[in-house]
């Protein structure tokens, strides 16, 4: 098994719209949705048709190049006054997953300076592929650094997707799994629901099926009896942003997690690309959490289940400590504390 395996596409380009497979509706139904304007891109975005930091840089940076396509300017001035509009919208969709500021300011590069829009729409649309590519690349490149930690016959938790569907192709944490899995078919995979929005249930368990990687799936709340068990070797999951200092922001649980991890001592590795480390970000506390939609929480498969006028916190996101964190794994290799000197010389090298 290798990077083209993988069969169905996240996103990409077709022709001149943007194609994203619909992942509120997986694992029953394989759906795609069309996009030709980047308000249906940034629609997509906040309504969770794509999700993961990774994809959803991948798909800001489609966005700004849909935006210079719609966009009837025919002067730089003009273009750039719709671009700027479309790369405001675009970043408030999601403000925790710092992979999209960081596609954004990629396509901002190639428009600040005075150019034939003609020249700007087709760099922005080629730059988009180019994010698209890297993404996939720098996937594997974890999968590669990551696999010889693993023990053989490992036993994985992960928790959230992280896989392919998270990403342009081939994923963080799923990306571990895949490379572990193509040495030693020996392994077994816990996976967590990963709720309200059901994550790992839908999303993850679905991609390891269909690889045929072994796995069970498991509630949230069952991780600490498995934990104690002894049935948990490794811990595996992605981020959405990662902080100077090596704190991690993921999906929600993941902290419990991470302390369940230390207590019982076993490692708990992060994979995520460099572009989802902030290093204008001195800590955890300093990155923004999305509160999402209520229903989220009161309501399943689109029926209420809990009572009505009930107060709901929903944070989307926690924010696992570095000392919680074994190591972190990008495309340039395993970093390891003290995080503020690893993450910042994988930075500048990326």
């Amino acid at each position: 098994m290798d990077e083209s395996s993988y069969k169905v596409k996240t996103i990409e380009w077709q022709g001149d719209e943007v194609v994203m497979i619909d992942q509120r509706v997986l694992p029953l139904h394989e759906e795609y949705v069309h996009h030709r304007t980047w308000q249906e891109v940034g629609d997509s975005i906040k309504t969770m048709v794509i999700r993961g930091a990774p994809a959803i840089g991948v798909a800001a940076a489609m966005g700004m190049a849909l935006a210079a396509i719609q966009s009837p300017a025919d002067s730089y001035e003009a273009l750039r006054r719709d671009l700027d509009q479309a790369a405001t919208g675009l970043f408030e969709t999601r403000p925790t997953a710092y992979n999209l500021g960081w596609a954004l300011e990629e396509q901002k590069k190639i428009y600040a300076q005075p150019a034939y829009p003609d020249h700007i729409r087709a760099r922005l649309k080629e730059r988009s592929r180019e994010i698209l590519d890297e993404d996939v690349a720098m996937c594997v490149a974890m999968g590669e650094h990551a696999a010889p930690l693993f023990p053989r016959g490992a036993r994985i938790l992960t928790h959230c997707n992280a896989g392919a569907l998270a990403t342009a192709g081939y994923g963080t944490a799923l990306g571990v799994i895949r490379s572990v899995f193509k040495r030693d078919p020996s392994i077994h995979v816990f996976v967590d629901e990963t709720r309200p929005f059901l994550q790992g249930a839908r999303l993850t368990a679905w991609e390891l099926k269909q690889e045929g990687i072994p796995c069970s799936l498991i509630t949230d709340n069952m991780a600490g009896f498995f934990f104690r068990k002894g049935d948990i070797d490794a811990v595996v999951v992605g981020s959405d942003r990662i902080a100077a200092n090596g704190d991690v922001a993921n999906k929600i649980g993941t902290y419990t997690v991470s302390v369940l991890a230390k207590v019982h001592r076993v490692p708990f590795y992060v994979a995520a690309p460099t572009s989802t480390v902030d290093l204008d970000v001195p800590d955890g506390d300093a990155i923004p959490i999305e509160e999402r939609d209520p229903e989220e929480v009161t309501h399943f498969g689109g029926s209420r289940c809990a009572p009505e006028g009930i107060g709901v916190c929903n944070p989307a996101f926690d924010v696992t400590p570095h000392e919680n964190v074994t190591a972190i794994i990008t495309e340039a290799g395993v970093h390891r504390q003290p995080y503020g000197e690893s993450l910042a010389a994988a930075k500048r090298g990326s």
